[in-house]
C-alpha cells in the first residue's frame, strides 16, 4: 500500500476542485483534474472541460512549460494511452520527463484500465494509485457507471406534497414547489446527457424538457457563458405515438429522440407487455453515448424504473403542503406483498431548497 504525504492529499484534493470546473461540459467524457508540482510548488495546473478539447494534463504541462521535468503529477484519473480526438496524455507526460505520477484511480474506460499507469511506468516514470479513490469517483458516476456496465446512470426526479402527493384528483399539479426548487432542478438537468420523459408527461404539462438559461442559479451563470452549457438530449417514451407538432418540446432547444413505433429508437418489450426500459437505457448508451440520464416523469415510469432495478439515485423535492389521499401518489404500484420487500432508500444529502425539501438518495436493491 503506498504511503502518501500531507503535500500529496493536499495537492490532489486541488486537482479534485479543478476537475469539478467540468462538471457541466465534458460530457460523455469525465471530469479530470490536473495539478503538477516542483519542488512543493505548483508549476502547472488544469482541467478536462470540453469532449475534443485538450485533457487536464495537457492544460497542466502548457502552464508547467519547462518546468515540468523532475516533477510529479497528480491526475484524478489515470492518464489516457489511446489516440482519440487528443493525443494520449501518458505519453506527454512521458515526454515531458516527469518523475512521478500519482494517480486517484484506474481508468475504467477498457481502452485505457491499467495501460496509460503501465505506458508511464515502462518508461521509468513512478506511477502511486489510489489518494483519494473515493473522492475522484464521485466526480463520475456517470462516466463510471456506463463504462463498468454498459448502461448509464439513471437519476430519477420526482416532486411530492410532504404527504407524497404529485397532483390533485382532477390533476392540476403546477406548482406543488417553489421556484428556487424549480431553478435547483435546471442545474440538474444541466449536467445530464439526456432527460427521459414520457409522452403523457409531456402532454399534460406542455413541457419543454430543456435547459432554460434564465432558470438557472446565479453561480452558474458567472461561471459559464450561455454558449458553453449544452442542452440535455430529450428522450421521450411515447409508445402509441402521442405527440403532435404543436408542444413546446418541437420547438425548443436540443435534439429529439422518441422511443416509438415510428421513432428514433425502436421499442423493445418485455414479457409483462410493458416496455423494456433496460433496453431502451442500453441504446442510449451504446448507441447515443449518454452517461448520464435524468428522469422526469409521472408515478408509471417511476415505478417501473424502480422495479427493474434501473434507479441508481433519487431527487426528491417535498413541499411544505398537505393535498390529500384523494391527489395522485408519487409511485405507481410496486406488487409488494411484504415487508421484506420493501425497498429502502440510503439518504445521501437532505437539504432545504427555498421553502422546499430535497432529497438525494440511493434505492438500496437486495437479492432476488
Amino acid at each position: 500500500m503506498a504511503e502518501f504525504t500531507q503535500q500529496d492529499y493536499a495537492m490532489m484534493l486541488r486537482a479534485i476542485k479543478l476537475a469539478q470546473g467540468g462538471i457541466y461540459t465534458t460530457a460523455p467524457n469525465p471530469n479530470v483534474g490536473c495539478v503538477i508540482t516542483r519542488d512543493d510548488e505548483i508549476v502547472g495546473e488544469g482541467f478536462h472541460f470540453r469532449a475534443g478539447e485538450p485533457h487536464a494534463e495537457v492544460h497542466a504541462l502548457r502552464m508547467a512549460a519547462g518546468k515540468a521535468e523532475g516533477a510529479t503529477a497528480y491526475v484524478t484519473l489515470e492518464p489516457c494511452s489511446h489516440y482519440g480526438r487528443t493525443p494520449p496524455c501518458a505519453e506527454g507526460l512521458i515526454k515531458a520527463k516527469v518523475s512521478k505520477v500519482i494517480c486517484a484511480m484506474q481508468d475504467p474506460n477498457p481502452q485505457v484500465s491499467g495501460r496509460g499507469i503501465q505506458m508511464l511506468r515502462d518508461a521509468g516514470i513512478e506511477v502511486l494509485v489510489g489518494l483519494l479513490e473515493a473522492d475522484a469517483r464521485a466526480l463520475n458516476p456517470a462516466f463510471i457507471k456506463k463504462m463498468e456496465t454498459g448502461r448509464p446512470f439513471v437519476q430519477l426526479k420526482m416532486a411530492a406534497s410532504l404527504d407524497g402527493q404529485t397532483a390533485l384528483a382532477n390533476g392540476q399539479s403546477q406548482w406543488i414547489t417553489s421556484s428556487q426548487a424549480r431553478r435547483d432542478v435546471q442545474g440538474f438537468r444541466a449536467k445530464a446527457g439526456a432527460i427521459l420523459s414520457t409522452s403523457q408527461t409531456v402532454i399534460d404539462d406542455n413541457a419543454s424538457l430543456n435547459v432554460r438559461w434564465d432558470e438557472l442559479a446565479d453561480s452558474i451563470q458567472v461561471t459559464y457563458d450561455k454558449q458553453q452549457l449544452r442542452q440535455p438530449i430529450r428522450v421521450i417514451l411515447d409508445r402509441h405515438n402521442k405527440l403532435f407538432p404543436e408542444l413546446k418540446l418541437f420547438n425548443a432547444e436540443g435534439e429529439l429522440l422518441r422511443v416509438s413505433p415510428q421513432g428514433e429508437i425502436p421499442l423493445q418489450f418485455a414479457d409483462d407487455g410493458r416496455i423494456d426500459l433496460s433496453v431502451t437505457l442500453e441504446s442510449l448508451a451504446t448507441q447515443h453515448n449518454i452517461n448520464h440520464i435524468w428522469v422526469e416523469a409521472g408515478a408509471t415510469l417511476a415505478s417501473s424504473l424502480i422495479q427493474q432495478r434501473l434507479v441508481d439515485e433519487l431527487v426528491l423535492y417535498l413541499a411544505p403542503k398537505l393535498m390529500g389521499s384523494d391527489g395522485r401518489g408519487l409511485i405507481g404500484a410496486l406488487g409488494l406483498q411484504a415487508m421484506h420487500q420493501v425497498i429502502e432508500l440510503d439518504i445521501k444529502e437532505l437539504k432545504q431548497v427555498g421553502p422546499d425539501i430535497r432529497i438525494i438518495a440511493t434505492p438500496i436493491y437486495k437479492e432476488q
